[in-house]
């Protein structure tokens, strides 16, 4: 039986303006097109990068052998007692298999971090029983070659052959397959090159790590399977092509930002998948959609929502909803992925790069190769108890906290947003979260949050490429135990605070507001923080 998957555009008028784009798609025969791997769809300047990028399309299909080999694997470390799956992975690599397992609720341990007390914690839980999948589509990515790293000593200080319990997800011919190989690592899944990382969600990226959890990803892709016809159709019906018309008519009538609910969808976490999906295919050449996901229809943002945002209900339409999207997660993975490379060619871009991701990363090396920069930054503006202020704010220097965080989303442009980024832990430091509803409640701005260094692998590249429209404000925290990355120069600590500077470094050079909060004392900072930002008029 077909999954139930519809697009409802609720408000008239975005119908009536969505209904041109939608005619046009059918009749350019868009959707037959993509599903044909068609890479001329997003001009001469993208079909290079098009071109080996669309494999995408066709997962449904193509991973089913996956689903075999991932069960044989499960009943395998089973028997060995291996009931504990620990994932290093960032971006595409970790926010599909995250979401599956929440949904299917069943347990996998998933770092996207450089916080030292985070991946500590997951080092203190039992290795006897735990398998590491390293998955890095690139197998270069710093992040997971740390974790690599340090659940490699970790093991072999145990006892326990690091090796045999190292599972890797990766492309073929990349860095980390080689190492692999060479370290006899207990298994590779070569993934499909032709699939970009946050197209990534039915690949092995996705199904393998959730997979071993114990997540059904038969059934995922049987979800995804049944509307693969439908997705394909030039037809008004098509649900995908019917979001790509409400987003880009939006978008043409200056609601640059999706603003994304669950309104019972019952899929856990859909919005921080969808978030890097949209954020890094559209956020580019000063355009784009700016994703801000919130925590429920009734959160300020949603429930406010002003001209310069979309309203978009995961699951059923709500009073506020301007567009309402329904259907099982498998369904939804592919639906979306069609639907938003579709908005590439409505706003002109070539939705498969990301070109102003590997600045943030440049910038972080940077400092990494010289620890002085790091331990020589700038002297704070001021320092308010347990709170470090830096940044170009008049009023830290003699004013109060709130009268800090004042001065600066008093600068927030109009029509503008506010992105949170927490470079903290969390699950210790979740309370970080409540920033995001609070600072749109006083301020009345779309208002985003972030964990540091995830975001980078997801809005980062809206961030520099997007709207020019952002002011960003960075919440970094002293460690109070660090942890060394076996065989390079640095700790955890280390890095997670020169990715924080150099994107700092980054948005102010191309002239975004920056400011930074630095909680000596986390717990006794982020209460500071929440309360002053309590205090800001409504």
């Amino acid at each position: 039986m077909a999954d139930r998957t519809t697009v409802e555009i609720t408000d008239s008028v975005l119908a009536e303006s969505a209904r041109q784009l939608l005619d046009e798609l059918v009749s350019d025969g868009v959707a037959s097109k993509l599903t044909a791997q068609d890479a001329t769809l997003w001009g001469p300047e993208a079909e290079a990068e098009a071109s080996i990028r669309l494999a995408w399309t066709a997962l449904h299909r193509s991973s089913r052998p996956l689903i075999g080999e991932v069960e044989s694997l499960r009943t395998e470390l089973r028997a060995e007692g291996l009931d504990r799956v620990v994932l290093a992975g960032m971006g595409g690599s970790s926010l599909a298999p995250e979401v599956i397992a929440s949904t299917e609720k069943v347990a996998l341990t998933v770092l996207d971090t450089t916080d030292p007390g985070q991946v500590a914690d997951a080092l203190a839980g039992d290795l006897e029983r735990t398998v590491l999948v390293v998955s890095s589509k690139s197998g270069t990515t710093v992040e997971t070659d740390s974790h690599r790293r340090i659940f490699a000593e970790a093991f072999a200080d145990a006892g326990i052959d690091a090796a045999s319990r190292m599972i890797v997800v990766t492309d073929p011919g990349s860095p980390l397959a080689e190492l692999a190989s060479a370290e006899g690592y207990r298994r590779v899944f070569l993934a499909d090159p032709h699939v970009g990382g946050r197209y990534s969600a039915l690949s092995a990226f996705g199904l393998v790590p959730a997979g071993l959890a114990g997540a059904d990803v038969a059934r995922l892709l049987d979800q995804a399977a049944s509307v693969a016809g439908q997705l394909s159709t030039d037809s008004p019906d098509n649900p995908a092509l019917r979001l790509a018309a409400a987003l880009g008519a939006a978008h043409a009538g200056g609601a640059e930002k999706v603003v994304l609910a669950d309104t019972g969808s019952g899929i856990t976490g859909f919005g921080d998948w969808a978030e890097q999906l949209i954020a890094e295919s559209t956020g580019k050449q000063g355009t784009g959609l700016l994703p801000v996901v919130v925590e429920s229809p009734d959160a300020p943002g949603f429930a406010d929502a002003g001209a310069d945002a979309t309203p978009v209900a995961v699951g059923p339409a709500t009073g506020a909803s301007t567009v309402a999207v329904t259907g099982s997660l498998g369904a939804q993975f592919l639906l979306w992925e069609y639907a938003v490379a579709v908005v590439g060619r409505l706003l002109r871009i070539n939705p498969f790069d990301q070109p102003d991701v590997e600045a943030a990363k440049k910038a972080a090396r940077a400092l990494l190769d010289n620890p002085q920069a790091l331990t020589s930054t700038e002297e704070p503006a001021a320092v308010i108890g347990p709170v470090e202020v830096y940044g170009p704010v008049d009023k830290a220097r003699t004013g109060t906290l709130t009268d800090v965080l004042r001065e600066f989303v008093s600068d927030v442009a109009d029509g503008g947003y506010l992105a949170v980024q927490a470079y903290l832990d969390r699950l210790d430091d979740a309370s970080a979260t409540v920033l995001r509803s609070e600072f749109a409640r006083r301020t009345g701005k779309q208002t985003t949050f972030g964990w540091g260094p995830r975001f980078l692998h997801s809005t980062g590249q809206y961030h520099k490429g997007g709207h020019p429209n952002g002011s960003f404000l960075q919440i970094t925290g002293s460690n109070e135990e660090d942890v060394p990355v076996p065989g390079r120069p640095y700790t955890l600590g280390t890095l997670q605070l020169a990715q924080a500077l150099g994107d700092g470094q980054v948005l102010a050079g191309t002239g975004r507001p920056v400011l930074r909060l630095h909680l000596t004392d986390r717990a006794a900072g982020l209460a500071d923080v929440v309360r002053a930002v309590q205090e800001l008029s409504p």
